[in-house]
């Protein structure tokens, strides 16, 4: 399976880019991982909300742009929320019906414009909270490879 994580901006700190390389690594032996990240636009406090469109949606024009034939998963609030096991059980179950490359979104500080979640095939939750979308990269891969290490049947601290 190919995982893809299409991102807005660059990991500025070390810890978070130590993180991301470890699990990185970890996945390599079970996935082909690529991750694409796209320059985040400026975005200064007290925006209005149209300005903020604005800025969510000139990075949407960049995430479109990168997007290839895959399972499109965007990282969205109030999209579903799945348990550990769960999700596994889906990412296994998207494997054993064809699906080779699956692409998750994480938007910018400001979140994804709707012409990006419209293009979703499952819009995915971590929780109802906000992260900072440097630690959600993080999140995400630990989460991809429990996954896999519960689809293998292997430990897996709890």
């Amino acid at each position: 399976m190919k995982i893809t994580i299409l991102c807005v901006g660059k990991i500025k700190e070390s810890f978070y880019r130590d993180a991301l390389k470890e699990y990185s690594k970890r996945l390599s032996r079970y996935v082909n991982l690529e991750i694409i990240e796209v320059a985040d636009e400026k975005a200064p406090e007290g925006l209005s909300e149209t300005e903020a469109l604005k800025i969510k949606d000139k990075e949407g024009e960049k995430i479109l742009g990168k997007l290839k034939d895959s399972f499109i998963i965007p990282l969205v609030i109030d999209g579903k929320s799945l348990d550990s096991r769960e999700f596994s059980d889906f990412i296994k179950e998207k494997a054993l019906r064809g699906t080779s490359h699956i692409t998750f979104i994480i938007g910018g500080s400001l979140g994804l414009s709707e012409e990006v979640i419209k293009k979703g095939d499952f819009l995915l939750s971590f929780s109802k909270m906000t992260f900072p979308h440097q630690l959600m990269r993080v999140i995400l891969l630990e989460q991809v490879y429990r996954a896999y290490r519960i689809i293998n049947n292997e430990p897996y601290h709890k």
